[in-house]
């Protein structure tokens, strides 16, 4: 018996691209499925509310209006409301194929899968090296302190096991989230970057594995504006939740050992610009980039301490 499906789009700040993924959603030839949009966006165009008030009143999707902008939040209040066995999530700027939700969910008949990292064809990596295809990922993609840096699953072309999903094509057992605890932590900023993967580095303790599936792909348009940032400006407010969450994931999840790594590939890739980031070396950019990851790492610390306190009073 196919596993009954909540397909959840958080979207914020986003018009014609969500209309369209709603239509690709819409248009999925899986049996049982419902789709769950959780809406950020204070006032949409005409045309787009339109469509979200006629879909939601016909009982073709649920329309969850929020007040606040928070992707991991976003996923929690989809998964709360969901009735789904899984719970896929895709970014409010994809197109899928009329399958996809099939090609998650034919995993899950398998006691071992607990979530399911499905490809993205991201246009922008894919124009900037449109002929590279990779077999197997590399040893180093399977090191959470290094990872990052290897773990493509962009231009992988065969499945495999995984250590991490991407948050725009991914897919959970729900019951991770409501009897293992595995809620996306809200305290990731910003565009939220690495709240997936500090999920998926929380799932390991279930015993249960991350399946690379490459024929579960969609393509990822990448908006420059909407989706909690805004990737024209880089703002200093960008820059600094940018580098907070990648701290915050390795102060939550990895040992002292494996922060010294990750931090110094941080480093290494995007304050000296070195590959894979391949960023401007120009000495007032590098500086300006060290700023950022210095504010960025009292961010986090001050965010550890922040959970530690909280941990205590709880305890007492």
């Amino acid at each position: 018996m196919l596993p009954f499906v909540s397909l959840i789009i958080p979207t914020y700040r986003r018009e014609a691209v969500l209309r369209a993924t709603l239509r690709d959603a819409l248009q999925q030839e899986y049996p049982a499925y419902e789709i769950i949009v959780v809406d950020q966006t204070a006032a949409h165009e005409p045309e787009t509310e339109a469509m979200l008030a006629e879909l939601s009143a016909a009982g073709k999707l649920t329309w969850l209006r929020v007040g606040w902008a928070s992707l991991p939040r976003a996923r929690n209040v989809g998964i709360q409301q969901a009735k789904g066995d899984i719970v896929v999530f895709v970014d409010d700027d994809v197109q899928m194929s009329p399958d996809f939700l099939a090609r998650h969910a034919r995993h899950y008949q398998k006691p071992e899968i607990g979530a399911i990292a499905g490809r993205v064809l991201d246009r922008l990596k894919l124009a900037d090296d449109p002929d590279l295809l990779i077999e197997q990922l590399p040893p180093e993609a399977s090191d959470p302190a290094i990872a990052w840096y290897h773990l493509d699953l962009v231009h992988t072309v065969q499945p495999q096991r995984v250590l991490s999903a991407r948050g725009c094509n991914m897919s959970f057992r729900r019951s991770l989230f409501t009897q293992h605890q595995l809620w996306f932590d809200e305290r990731f900023r910003g565009s939220a970057v690495r709240e997936e993967s500090d999920v998926c580095l929380r799932l390991r303790a279930t015993g249960l594995m991350i399946w690379y599936d490459p024929a579960a792909w969609l393509v990822h348009l990448g908006e420059e504006t909407g989706g909690c940032h805004d990737l024209s400006t880089r703002s200093p407010r960008y820059q600094i939740s940018f580098y907070h969450n990648h701290f915050w994931l390795g102060l939550k999840n990895l040992t002292a050992a494996q922060c010294l790594r990750f931090f110094a590939k941080l480093f290494d890739c995007h304050v000296l610009g070195n590959p894979p980031c391949n960023k401007s070396g120009h000495p007032l950019k590098v500086l300006m980039r060290l700023v950022f990851y210095l504010v960025g790492f009292l961010a986090a610390i001050g965010t550890a301490t922040s959970a530690k306190l909280l941990a205590l009073t709880c305890r007492l």
